[in-house]
């Protein structure tokens, strides 16, 4: 043999092997994903629901009168933004499910 068939034997071969098994395991990226989507939601949510929170301590000082009502809506917006993260997260643990090793 010569010393090219000895570098392709030595270092390509290896190196194509170890391409076709990280193109063949996409589970990981698959929990990642689910890693993501469920984390991903709650942040969201904490943002958006600590954003309403703050909006509406504000606007409450400056408008008292109507501070029944703007509680009413923020509880009705807090509610929602958590409904929509719960679904975000749940979807995340049906991804996780659906991948077996």
């Amino acid at each position: 043999m010569n010393t090219y068939t000895d570098f392709i034997a030595m270092t390509i071969l290896p190196l194509l092997q170890a391409a076709v098994e990280i193109e063949s395991n996409t589970k990981g990226l698959g929990m990642i994903g689910a890693g993501l989507a469920a984390g991903l939601s709650a942040i969201g949510a904490g943002y958006g629901i600590g954003t309403i929170g703050g909006r509406t301590v504000e606007s409450m000082a400056r408008q008292p009168e109507v501070a029944g009502k703007i509680q009413t809506a923020a509880l009705i917006l807090a509610a929602l933004i958590e409904g929509v993260a719960l679904f975000g997260a749940v979807i995340g643990y049906q991804i996780a499910g659906k991948i077996t090793f």
